[in-house]
């Protein structure tokens, strides 16, 4: 018996995005000078980062700031509680990507195609409205990437609903040494870049809505670091070519302030399929708590894997 809001589908929404789009997404994720095919509109291998598609949700076809808070509650979902949608935070993300976006949406007409998997009710601690966001061309009805994720409503819960499954872990290798470490030196204004992409909540901005929340102050979203995890990923496996990978997933285990640095570590785990080999990650703030947890992804590993530390 499917659980409440279960097969509801938001409404379709057109999304586009312009080559600056993409050359503001690589700049704020930390693409570096050496991978011009994401930084450098005239470069013959020019590319979308291929976590971009992560960002339309919030960004839709506009190009100008968008009320957050509005946006987020422009579509109730039938059966469950309205929850409030100026206390929730990332859970998990896992992206699938089906086929290259071409460098601007012009020309085409996309839409994201959403909806429910599944609503929990977590208890005291909150509730998970679990999500499939499809990225579609419209005259074709291709799928170009497919996003599985996780919205937390922070102390939202007890409202009777079903507690949903037991998600399934991607630990690292026990025993193992990770086979590459790579860092990211964050700033006071990292969050404030990676906001012009199109995720405009406050807390990832100003101080207060961080302390309402218990965050003590301003917060950097959930999917920088997991978006610039995955550039770290396919910089050190996969040679920044885009076409080394094939999924990645996490989840979002505690929160990072801006000027955390972020230390990566990486196991390959051998296990290969179709030229796919399983790598496992966790990403944690230096000196503190694991931030990205269960991390998972599919990729084509090139060369020998360094670390730089």
């Amino acid at each position: 018996m499917a659980g409440p809001g279960v097969g509801f589908e938001y409404p379709a929404r057109e999304v586009t995005w312009l080559k600056r789009d993409a050359l503001l997404f690589a700049n704020s994720i930390g693409c570096t000078a050496d991978e011009l095919h994401f930084l450098y509109e005239l470069d013959p291998n020019f590319a979308v980062f291929p976590t971009y598609p992560i960002i339309l949700p919030f960004k839709n076809d506009s190009q100008e700031v968008i009320d957050f808070y509005a946006a987020q509650k422009a579509v109730k979902i039938p059966g469950v509680p309205d929850f409030d949608s100026r206390r929730v935070v990332d859970g998990q993300r896992l992206v699938q990507f089906l086929k290259p976006l071409p460098p601007t949406s012009a020309g085409k007409k996309f839409e994201i195609r959403t909806k429910v998997v599944g609503v929990y009710d977590k208890g005291r601690p909150g509730s998970v409205v679990e999500t499939q966001t499809d990225l579609v061309d419209v005259g074709s009805g291709e799928i170009y990437s497919r996003a599985i994720g996780s919205a937390f409503f922070v102390a939202q819960g007890n409202w009777g609903g079903p507690k949903g499954p037991a998600t399934e872990n991607f630990p690292p290798p026990k025993g193992k040494q990770p086979d590459v470490v790579f860092e990211d030196q964050t700033t006071q204004e990292t969050a404030l870049l990676y906001r012009l992409n199109g995720d405009y909540n406050p807390l990832h901005a100003h101080p207060e809505p961080g302390k309402k929340m218990g965050f003590g102050g301003t917060i950097i979203h959930g999917l920088y670091s997991f978006n610039s995890t995955a550039h770290g990923l396919l910089q050190k496996l996969g040679g920044s070519d885009p076409k080394n990978i094939k999924e990645f997933q996490a989840r979002f285990a505690s929160p990072v302030k801006p000027g955390d640095k972020l230390v990566t570590q990486v196991w390959k785990t051998g296990e290969i399929k179709d030229g796919w080999e399983e790598i496992r990650f966790a990403t944690s703030v230096e000196g503190g708590k694991v931030c990205l947890s269960n991390g998972r992804a599919l990729m084509k590993v090139v060369g020998e894997a360094k670390s730089k530390l």
